[in-house]
Order: C-alpha cells, then structure tokens, then sequence
C-alpha cells in the first residue's frame, strides 16, 4: 500500500518546488527590489548573496516539509495507512 504514496509524494515534491519558489520570490521583493543575486553574479555584496541563499534555502525546506507532512496526513485519512516511518529512528 506504501507504493501507492510514491506517486502522491513525488507530485507533492514538485508542486512544494513551485510554490516554495513563489514564496522566496514574494518574501525577498519585501526585502530587496532587486532580483535575488546567483553566487557568481559579480557585483553582488557578500551579504546579499549569503541572505538570498539562507533565506531560499529556509524557504524550500520548509515548505517542502509541510507539504510531504500534509500530504502523508491526507494519505493517512483517505488510505487509513501512515506512508512512512511511525517512530523516530534511535540513531
């Protein structure tokens, strides 16, 4: 029955991808005007640059996560079966 979340999961993963991009968007035009810099952009401060990555990467895990936990929930629900792990691992 797992088997069947792996296609739920992966179009989860993608659409968490699209909106987490949005976000990051949204959030950094409140920060800055400017497009958020690429590491290799030369005029681009230090700052700006640690900052935009920091906050993308904030951005992606997050959402990321509480898609996959929604979608598990919601897998949960309508399959009565937990799609992953029950306890955390001792490791």
């Amino acid at each position: 029955m797992k088997l069947i979340y792996k296609p739920f999961g992966i179009v989860a993963g993608i659409l968490a991808g699209l909106l987490a991009r949005r976000i990051f968007t949204v959030v950094w035009s409140k920060i800055d005007d400017e497009e958020p810099p690429e590491a290799k952009t030369e005029l681009a401060s230090w700052t700006r640059v640690l900052a935009a990555a920091a906050l993308q990467g904030v951005t992606f895990s997050v959402t990321k996560a509480a898609v996959d936990r929604a979608g598990a929930r919601g897998f949960e629900h309508v399959f009565g079966i937990w799609p992953g792990e029950k306890t955390p691992d001792k490791d």
